[in-house]
């Protein structure tokens, strides 16, 4: 292999990679993420992930629960939704709409096999 072709198939992306933990490190004495050195760490030893890693952290510098329209678990459902029923969450007491009606076999189990059923298959498939 050529040496011009190694120095751009290592050169170019350790570029990019030094960049970017360059980058980390001084946006993160920017913003205040303290310390950068810490960033500058997580950027270096994960490559291209821990770049991203770093941006969602610092993207959560900048969250005003004053602005959030989800505070208070109010959300927008649309009109076509709207009678639904809510599906329960973990930890959830409420009763479902029509809990009691839900069973319609009367609290017994239907037969799951021709020996529960009583093995009178062959009479009404009429063989």
């Amino acid at each position: 292999m050529s040496a011009p072709l190694l120095a751009i198939i290592v050169g170019i992306p350790l570029a990019w990679h030094l960049g970017l933990t360059a980058v980390a490190y001084y946006d993160a004495g920017r913003v205040g993420l303290e310390p950068p050195t810490k960033w500058a760490a997580i950027t270096f030893c994960i490559p291209l992930f821990g770049f991203f890693i770093y941006l969602f952290e610092r993207s959560e510098l900048s969250y005003e629960p004053d602005d959030d329209p989800y505070r208070g678990n109010n959300f927008n459902i649309h009109p076509s939704r709207a009678d639904d029923a809510p599906l329960p969450s973990r930890g959830d007491d409420r009763l479902s709409v029509d809990e009691d009606d839900w069973d319609e076999t009367g609290g017994e189990d239907p037969p799951r096999d021709r020996a529960e059923r009583g093995g009178d298959d062959e009479a009404r498939d009429g063989r």
